[in-house]
């Protein structure tokens, strides 16, 4: 083995990592946010998360991703350190996909069948198909099948490059002897963890021992202390992804760390301590790809068994590696782990939008209240929504810019358009909610009173506000563009009664029943509550936009006050929000 067969390993581990990254993406893009809705609502007990923690690792190709995952939702608050366990072991389990496919590669035989099986010989294929539908289709989702097709073929590519590169070592006196070293289990679990936490992939890692594998230089003895080590090394992708978060989060990185510390130590007593009982026959004969991948499964699948009935306990191990202080720890308001994997993080965004649009919605229902009975109690929940109200547009406008360079679907594209709209609407709205509340107060304050014509011509502005905030955030809430198309007859509705409040007022004034300091207050009023629907129009714009593909608002305002439906839903609310005649 000369210095351009390091080369090709190193090639080969390079290609080998950029398939399984692509296709990990990819996956992870076409998944979109049902990951997150499956992580909420599957880990209600052990045995679920153990199957939900298996089947996202099987289908994103990444255990590493899984776990970086983890932390960022224990450290956004979405999950508890609890319900994370049965995940990471259940990610264990599916991580052993991968070996199962690179030991395919070892299939002797000259059947076309058999030939036909071997990753060499079939991934050009998938990689030809791959590119024709990225290349050829215009649909995202067939060329994100595509993505994965490639990054497949690249990542069976470097398995081939590392195997042709490692297959002169088979000759080498110098590398049989240095093979000796890992007949002791401690180097072998520590070679197997170093060169994992290195390359951050026991992917590569368990590849690259199947490589050596095919030389027949590597024993069953040598291949299983080191297949422990890898899983031990795989955990330094949590370990690094911990740094920064709150301490409930890093927990999860202490519950991986000692799920596989302790498995490991497990397996090692059993399997050693029953080959010293009885010799086990098999430890010096060389061990083939299949052989790697059966051992991987059998030491993963068995750790998890042995160690699933003891979740609580593991819980309790990483409370006492990672112990609480005193002082009340700060929320992290979303994570910036959840990046790794787009599709989560624009989940995540959706969720806090969704809590911000009930914010909006408690405020201007709280500020309507102090008009009708003003409380200063009501103030201080006002005054700590805007505040929040203003986090989250700040906050949420940032992350939403990030998420978007993250080469995210266009589903998921559409969502983030919907919500970088609507966050500063919403923010909007939570500033007239503080509005109202002023014109309250001032109107306490002052111990004025509207006369009775304007009170209940004010209550049925008030009465078509309610209605008009009711239908546009459950539209946003529940993604319902027919929802939405119900909101701008009644903008209109509201649009014609303040203008004719206003006329009213006016005429009051001449006849000396109202004053110019309660126009003023009744101004302020009327205009809040204008600019209210008017930022409900724009929401529900933003709904219909992301839901029925309407991309020309203004186009789509004007065609809209000529269509029949609307024409007879705005007769529908002029009908329901009539002013009272005049005195």
């Amino acid at each position: 083995m000369d210095i351009f067969s390091l080369f090709t390993l190193c090639g080969g581990l390079a290609f080998f990592l950029y398939g399984m990254n692509v296709m990990s993406k990819s996956l992870e893009k076409m998944a979109g946010g049902k990951l997150e809705r499956m992580l909420k609502k599957m880990t209600s007990n052990p045995m679920k998360s153990l199957l939900l923690g298996a089947g996202i690792t099987i289908a994103i190709q990444s255990s590493s991703a899984m776990t970086v995952m983890l932390v960022g939702l224990v450290n956004s608050g979405v999950m508890e350190l609890g319900q994370t366990i049965g995940v990471i072991m259940g990610s264990n389990i599916g991580t052993t996909l991968t070996p199962w496919i690179l030991s395919l590669s070892g299939l002797e035989g000259d059947n076309f069948w058999m030939q036909l099986l071997k990753p060499e010989n079939f991934s050009p294929v998938v990689a030809l198909i791959g590119i024709i539908l990225i290349m050829g289709s215009k649909k995202q989702r067939k060329q994100d099948v595509g993505r994965i097709m490639v990054g497949f073929a690249i990542l069976m590519y470097g398995m081939e490059l590392m195997k042709n590169a490692v297959s002169p070592l088979a000759d080498m006196p110098e590398f049989s002897s240095l093979l000796t070293a890992f007949n002791n289990p401690i180097i072998g679990v520590l070679v197997g963890a170093v060169f994992t936490g290195l390359i951050q992939s026991s992917a590569a890692s368990v590849g690259i021992l199947q490589a050596l594998a095919l030389t027949g230089s590597i024993t069953f003895g040598m291949a299983m202390p080191i297949i422990m080590g890898q899983n031990i090394g795989t955990c330094i992708t949590a370990l690094i992804s911990s740094v920064g978060v709150n301490r409930n989060a890093k927990r999860v990185s202490a519950v991986h760390i000692s799920f596989n510390l302790i498995g490991t130590v497990i397996f090692l007593i059993l399997f050693y301590g029953g080959n010293m009982i009885v010799p086990f026959l098999f430890m010096d004969d060389p061990i083939d790809a299949v052989g790697i991948a059966l051992f991987h499964t059998i030491f993963n699948i068995g750790t998890t068994v042995l160690l699933l009935p003891f979740s609580r306990q593991l819980e309790k191990i990483a409370c006492r590696m990672v112990k609480s202080e005193s002082k009340a720890e700060s929320f992290a308001f979303l994570d910036p782990l959840l990046l790794r994997t787009p599709s989560i993080a624009v989940s995540e965004c959706i969720a806090m939008t969704d809590q911000m649009a009930k914010l909006a919605h408690e405020s201007v229902l709280l500020g309507i209240q102090q008009m009708k009975e003003f409380s200063p109690e009501r103030e201080a929940i006002l005054l700590e929504n805007e505040d929040k109200l203003d986090l989250y547009e700040d906050r949420l406008g940032a992350y939403l810019v990030q998420v978007s360079r993250k080469g995210i679907s266009m589903e998921d594209a559409r969502h983030v358009t919907r919500l970088l709209h609507s966050i500063s609407n919403f923010e909007r709205i939570g500033d007239h909610a503080l509005n109202l509340h002023e014109s309250a107060q001032e109107l306490h304050d002052k111990e004025l009173t509207f006369s009775a014509a304007a009170q209940e011509e004010i209550a049925v502005a008030i009465a078509a506000l309610e209605e008009i905030l009711e239908r546009t955030f459950r539209s946003f809430l529940d993604r319902s563009g027919e929802a939405a198309t119900r909101v701008e007859p009644l903008e209109e509705t509201i649009d014609r009664l303040t203008e004719e409040i206003r006329l009213r007022h006016i005429d009051r004034l001449q006849r000396g029943q109202c004053t110019i300091q309660l126009g003023f207050v009744l101004n302020d009023l009327l205009t809040n509550i204008e600019r209210v629907s008017d930022h409900c129009s724009n929401i529900a714009l933003c709904v219909l936009e992301s839901e029925t593909g309407v991309h020309d608002s203004h186009t789509y305002l004007e065609d809209l006050k000529l269509n029949p439906d609307f024409l007879r839903d705005l007769q529908a609310d002029l009908n329901a929000y009539q002013l009272p005649p005049r005195a």
